[in-house]
């Protein structure tokens, strides 16, 4: 739900101030909104230069989803047409937009059949009518929690879980389901494309006999032939000694036909958040370790595979730079760099690899409510982004770290950040109700929250050598409604990014264009 916002803290180390903005953007018309309360869920290209946006929306004094909110903007950032899709009590897991329809994608419990239904409700978006249709069935006894959105902390004992990975432009998702009754014990990958075919399905049962997966990550073959996921494979029977972990990290490749796999094992070195990308045809994973069997990270692993069989043709294990650090830390004593989750990669003309990750976790408490009970509150951190550059060949070229606190308990859609990679310069976009950067020291500057709900959206950019400087480029004075700046709309083509932004009953599009 969307009440949000709680700290936000930035800092960042500079060595250049820009005098000239990097960004034109136009605002559009604000409209008005009748659902306060809501969360965006996907916005995508209609295939005529115009925007849809897809919401969820939440009434009632005890706030409960109600329904599903679609809107539609021309190319001129004007708002067409909106269509309420009433539906209470829906498991929700995803939603995309594809093929001129909208996906709703939802896991549900059919009593009369016992059974796990994954269900898509779509409907085109010139003339809505939603049908459904089940496109997978899980027999199953009724599990607390089947579907894991954290997959970096699975639960297995439980009877059935499943997961939901989409590759990055959602034209094709996995199902994994590990369904287990005393001596069943069975786990499926069922893949599909954007259009609900169902691409391949592969019995993985034997691999969890030894191991239990929890896949992390997902790509695809340009074809669509071929489906790597890459996760933690924890071992159910081996022993440990005090320097090992439960678990390994694993690439899988699956297609109708076969399957291969590999482990990711250098004695001390601990892989984390790998993650599998294609540059060309070649296919390379990358990601953090550590030199200890615990969750602090040391630096950044890089490896090269064949496609196929997925033989580890090349590694390299860099260490996190001084300047990376300092970055960080300054010149504290306490350097532990952890709970980093990927936001973004980019290859160059070059081959030069450019990713950017971030700093996050959540964390509970206990507070009082209105009516004088107490009740257990989970909150969602974002904190420092890292910014990393890697030469064709997996060497580290520059390492940064962008320093930033923020906190919300609702729509993390409003905090976070974004980042577009335009000639070998990295821009990131971050959203801040400062006025004025707080100067630290000659290089080093923090932004503090401020007590104005209004925000200003403020640029970073790291040119090719990893050089820093900052601007503010929307006031908020021009923009008077906070922008979900994690949630953009990347025209990579006209190097351009529409952001979506709501407050209350109002809400308009801002389309940020990078010079």
């Amino acid at each position: 739900m969307v009440r949000f916002l709680a700290v936000f803290t930035f800092m960042v180390t500079l060595t250049a101030y820009a005098q000239e903005s990097s960004i034109t953007y136009t605002i559009g018309e604000k409209y008005n909104d009748k659902y306060r309360y809501s969360n965006m869920l996907a916005i995508a290209d209609d295939g005529n230069g115009g925007t849809v946006i897809v919401r969820s929306y939440y009434q009632g004094i005890v706030l409960r989803p109600k329904g599903y909110f679609i809107e539609r903007y021309n190319k001129d950032l004007e708002l067409i047409s909106e269509y309420n899709y009433k539906l209470k009590n829906a498991n929700f897991v995803d939603a995309f937009v594809k093929n001129g329809q909208v996906y709703l994608l939802f896991l549900e419990y059919n009593l009369g059949t016992m059974a796990y239904e994954y269900i898509v409700r779509r409907s085109p978006f010139s003339e809505y009518n939603f049908t459904k249709e089940v496109i997978l069935t899980v027999p199953s006894e009724i599990v607390q929690r089947p579907l894991d959105r954290n997959y970096y902390n699975r639960n297995f004992s439980s009877g059935f879980t499943t997961s939901v990975l989409f590759n990055e432009d959602k034209s094709a998702f996995a199902i994994t389901t590990h369904f287990k009754k005393r001596k069943e014990n069975k786990h499926f990958i069922h893949v599909f494309d954007s259009s609900l075919r169902k691409l391949m399905e592969h019995d993985f049962s034997a691999e969890v006999e030894e191991k239990n997966y929890a896949f992390e990550n997902i790509a695809f073959s340009k074809d669509l032939k071929n489906v790597y996921l890459t996760g933690k494979a924890y071992f159910k029977k081996k022993r440990f000694n005090a320097t090992e972990r439960k678990f390994q990290y694993e690439l899988v490749r699956i297609s109708g036909s076969d399957r291969s796999t590999q482990s990711f094992y250098t004695p001390g070195k601990f892989p984390e958040a790998i993650k599998p990308v294609f540059r060309g045809n070649e296919l390379i994973c990358l990601g953090f370790y550590a030199d200890r069997k615990d969750n602090r990270y040391n630096g950044i692993s890089f490896y090269s595979l064949d496609p196929g069989s997925l033989k580890v043709l090349s590694q390299k294990y860099n260490a996190f730079s001084e300047q990376f650090m300092m970055d960080k830390f300054g010149r504290e004593d306490n350097r532990t760099v952890k709970n980093l989750i990927f936001k973004g990669l980019d290859i160059t003309p070059s081959g030069h690899i450019l990713f950017n990750a971030e700093e996050y976790f959540t964390s509970k408490s206990v507070q009082a409510n209105s009516s004088g009970g107490r009740v257990m509150v989970t909150r969602y951190h974002y904190n420092d982004i890292v910014s990393v550059k890697l030469s064709p060949s997996g060497d580290l070229v520059w390492a940064r770290n962008i320093n930033k606190t923020e906190v919300t308990q609702g729509d993390g859609a409003y905090t976070s950040y974004s980042a577009y990679t335009k000639d070998n310069d990295t821009y990131f976009f971050i959203s801040t109700a400062a006025e004025n950067p707080q100067q630290l020291s000659a290089e080093r500057i923090m932004f503090k929250q401020g007590l104005s709900r209004n925000r200003n959206i403020f640029l970073i950019k790291l040119d090719e050598n990893g050089r820093m400087n900052y601007e503010k480029v929307i006031d908020n004075t021009d923009a008077r409604l906070p922008l979900m700046v994690s949630r953009p709309l990347v025209d990579t083509l006209n190097d351009e990014l529409l952001f979506y932004a709501k407050k209350g009953s109002k809400k308009q599009l801002v389309q940020v264009a990078v010079k």
